[in-house]
């Protein structure tokens, strides 16, 4: 077993391509995850394990928003949690790719985490509005339910479509070159990354601050999926005519 430094140097030269990432994924949540995946492998953690592990922070602090009358400390306290579990979530990969241990039952775990926390996060947002907000108006309850419409249609559609393209690639279909990593693009998916997401839960010891960012994220995030699924739809189109 190699040093830690070793290892980081690994993870790094095994690291996913950033095209499609954003900045914050590029250059805050990868390399967290990479120091969470050198430490899970000195360890002897499976990445499977550190996929739970993940759940288990992102969860307790999706639990206390339902749970916990909001507090600057608990808003602290959720974003870390959230913070630490989005971390995790890019080390369990990473350490799959450097152990070649990952496989179908790791990569849907890792989905199926993902697919819980996107419904769950915006489910307790709306039992901490119900329970512990003085709302303007009952029509404030149907925020957290439109962001989690936008949340779970963005992921399915965002999934089908990679699915589509790996099974279009392995017929010969849209094998083209790849488009060069864009730091323009970069910059603009940032209000779509689940990171930026967890930034809003700062502001959850103020009710009406929280509430207004909550707000203006939704719509941004409603906005990128009218955009992504034009996006996608021309690109399965194309692959279709490609065959």
């Amino acid at each position: 077993m190699g040093s830690t430094g070793t290892v980081l140097r690994e993870l790094r030269d095994a690291q996913k391509t950033a095209k499609g990432v954003s900045l914050y994924s590029r250059y805050v949540n990868r390399p967290a995850g990479r120091v969470f995946a050198a430490g899970a492998y000195r360890i002897g953690l499976t990445p499977n394990q550190v996929t739970l592990i993940s759940a288990a922070f992102t969860f307790t602090a999706i639990a206390s928003v339902a749970l916990v009358r909001p507090s600057p400390g608990l808003a602290v306290a959720v974003y870390a949690g959230l913070a630490i579990g989005f971390a995790l979530d890019s080390a369990d990969g990473q350490l799959a790719r450097l152990t070649g241990r990952g496989g179908p039952d790791g990569e849907w775990l890792d989905h199926v985490v993902d697919c819980a926390k996107m419904i769950l996060v915006h489910t307790a947002v709306l039992i901490s509005f119900r329970r512990f907000s003085a709302l303007p108006g009952e029509g404030w309850l149907l925020l957290p339910l439109g962001f989690l419409f936008t949340a779970v249609l963005t992921f399915c559609a965002g999934l089908l479509r990679e699915q589509l393209g790996k099974a279009a690639a392995r017929t010969g279909a849209g094998t083209g070159a790849a488009a060069p990593v864009s730091r323009l693009r970069a910059v603009a998916l940032l209000p779509a990354d689940y990171g930026v997401f967890c930034l809003v839960f700062l502001l959850l010891g103020d009710r009406t601050a929280f509430r207004t960012g909550y707000a203006a994220l939704a719509l941004v995030h409603a906005l990128f999926l009218v955009m992504f699924l034009a996006k996608w739809f021309r690109e399965l189109r194309a692959l279709r005519a490609a065959e």
